[in-house]
């Protein structure tokens, strides 16, 4: 069996034909290709990738002071943020960091991430070189994606990802997201440029098309790696159910009409359930990018930061909240903005949950990432740059110290995502301009 399985590799994906076009399904990091203990590669002794993943909520925590008391191992989250509390061993709280202005003026929902995503602020609103981006030149550069970028709420803007060259777009489609993914070889004879159907893609599984190589890596690998297998093609067959239904046409309502002069692109949305079910399909493909080395490197945006989101029934947006609603004297916090800070949370977990279910040698992915979650503000009320909450989930492979909270009042929040750059192994020794400058990583995060 060791001779065949010379002929496939970590980046080895079965490709096959569909419907005329040429598809391509990454395959999982496999037990076969890796040494005794589960933790390197066996042909080469590299270790296992290490990935990282952004994720960004709209507009902060609250108004309260939801700091926890103690610091290190012994404390207890935010109770907005409960729905984390099975991951609370692998995650990292960071508290109480600003981005210092230095005389600039606060640009609501841009100045604060402007600061600790890249380093610096500017009243010209410059937006290079984000965290993020200079990961992925790091350890993205042999991967097939460099980076991928999604947005949930259809605003292909609402992305913080930017290299030397500017921003990169955010994909807004779940469909157009698997087509990219699955999809790299499609060629048309007769255009300069052609489009996959992604509806054909989906109603007939891509593994139909690779089916023969399936069936052939089948008798190679191991009972472990063939039960790995078809979890991985279990998976994706279900995720291609549930494209599957966005691509249905509605039934038909006698009693609705297009009214004149729409500009309707057919991405946005509105409905916060709406945003968040299309942000566990994206998370779900994402999943399958980052296990197959299609990409090290993800960021996700729940929305841009001034937020349209609402409830189900409910006019009133969770930005508009944050300005309209009062501090309900009994609980001392925004009730309505709270629901939509609770919904984010419990997604975040869900998309921790997905990725730890992925096991790679003797361990998961989740354990071989840093999942960031950041946002726009502090206090949303005020729309402050002040008192920062920051999560790290996941140690990278042993390089960060989990199960902590770091509060770090009055400290630049440049420094938090210093410390992830030192983390995921980018070569810088300082950071960032101004009072936003530093040169040393928070004490006790690094292993």
């Amino acid at each position: 069996m060791k001779s065949k399985m010379k002929l496939w590799t970590r980046r080895r994906v079965l490709k096959g034909a569909l419907a005329g076009s040429a598809v391509a399904v990454g395959l999982p990091i496999l037990d076969c290709l890796l040494n005794e203990n589960g933790t390197a590669f066996a042909d080469t002794g590299a270790p296992l990738p290490t990935r990282f993943v952004s994720w960004f909520w709209p507009l902060g925590i609250g108004e309260q002071e939801w700091r926890p008391k103690s610091a290190g191992t012994n404390f207890e989250l935010p109770w907005e943020m409960a729905a984390l509390k099975p991951f609370q061993g692998r995650l990292n709280l960071f508290s109480g960091s600003q981005i210092l202005l230095d005389g600039a003026a606060n640009q609501t929902h841009f100045t604060g991430v402007q600061g600790h995503m890249t380093g610096k602020v500017t009243a010209s609103g410059d937006y290079f070189n984000s965290v993020d981006a200079l990961i992925a030149e790091t350890i993205g550069g042999r991967s097939r994606f460099r980076s991928l970028v999604v947005s949930c709420d259809g605003d292909p803007k609402a992305s913080w990802t930017a290299f030397a060259s500017g921003k990169q777009p955010a994909e807004v489609s779940p469909v157009a997201l698997y087509t990219r993914i699955f999809g790299p070889e499609f060629t048309d004879p007769n255009a300069a440029t052609f489009i996959p159907d992604a509806e054909t893609m989906v109603r007939r599984s891509v593994l139909s098309g690779v089916s023969e190589q399936r069936a052939q890596l089948n008798k190679w690998v191991s009972a472990a790696d063939r039960q790995k297998l078809d979890y991985y093609y279990t998976a994706l067959r279900s995720l291609e159910q549930k494209l599957d239904i966005q691509l249905q046409k509605p039934a038909p309502l006698p009693s609705c009409t297009k009214p004149d002069g729409t500009k309707d692109d057919g991405h946005a949305v509105f409905l916060a359930s709406d945003a968040m079910a299309r942000h566990d399909l994206f998370c779900q493909i994402l999943t399958h990018a980052l296990a197959c080395d299609q990409t090290r490197v993800v960021n996700l945006n729940i929305s841009q930061g001034m937020t349209g989101l609402r409830r189900e029934g409910d006019p009133t947006s969770h930005h508009s909240y944050t300005h309209e609603e009062p501090v309900d004297a009994k609980a001392g916090y925004q009730i309505k903005c709270s629901w939509f800070q609770q919904l984010y949370f419990q997604h975040l977990h869900d998309f921790a949950a997905i990725l730890d279910g992925v096991k790679e040698g003797d361990r998961s992915l989740l354990d071989h990432m840093i999942l960031f979650a950041y946002t726009d503000h502090g206090a949303p009320r005020l729309h402050s740059v002040r008192n920062y909450p920051f999560i790290t989930i996941g140690d990278a492979q042993g390089r960060i110290r989990t199960g902590r909270h770091f509060p770090t009042p009055g400290d630049t929040a440049a420094r938090v995502t210093f410390t992830i750059q030192q983390a995921m192994g980018v070569p810088v020794s300082s950071w960032g301009s101004g009072s936003n400058h530093v040169t040393s990583p928070i004490s006790g995060v690094l292993a």
